[in-house]
């Protein structure tokens, strides 16, 4: 057993860049420990991941805010605050915030993330359409 204690004093967010658009900070709440990893993520308004795929799967938990998660070939769904979002091994997906709102989600991967190419802007208004 582990036991991870809340943050720590004097930890700074980390930005987000190369894998994102727009500003998004993350908070580790947990170090990649035997293939999980688990991070509060802040995204400003229009502000998104990058597709990408997951290992094992992923677990969003939406803590305020509100933004969409969309899989690739279908149409976006909004996703608000006490939503839970389970996404399997390998789907190829892409999250963030509404263009009106900031979202922060908690995030647990598991295993290994696969980035791919940016979230393009026609891509992202089509979410709201």
């Amino acid at each position: 057993m582990k036991i991870f204690h809340g943050r720590q004093t004097g930890a700074v967010s980390e930005v987000r860049s190369s894998t994102f658009t727009g500003t998004v900070h993350a908070d580790p709440i947990m170090p990649t420990t035997d293939g999980v990893t688990i991070n509060n993520v802040f995204f400003t308004p229009g502000a998104r991941t990058y597709w990408h795929t997951h290992e094992t799967g992923q677990v969003l938990t939406v803590v305020a805010g509100e933004g969409w998660v969309c899989v690739d070939g279908e149409q976006a769904q909004r996703i608000r605050v006490g939503d839970i979002v389970w996404i399997p091994e390998g789907e190829r997906h892409w999250h963030g915030a509404t263009a009106t709102s900031y979202l922060l989600h908690t995030a647990v991967s598991i295993g290994k993330t696969v980035w791919e190419e940016e979230v393009t802007s026609e891509q992202f208004a089509s979410a709201g359409a």
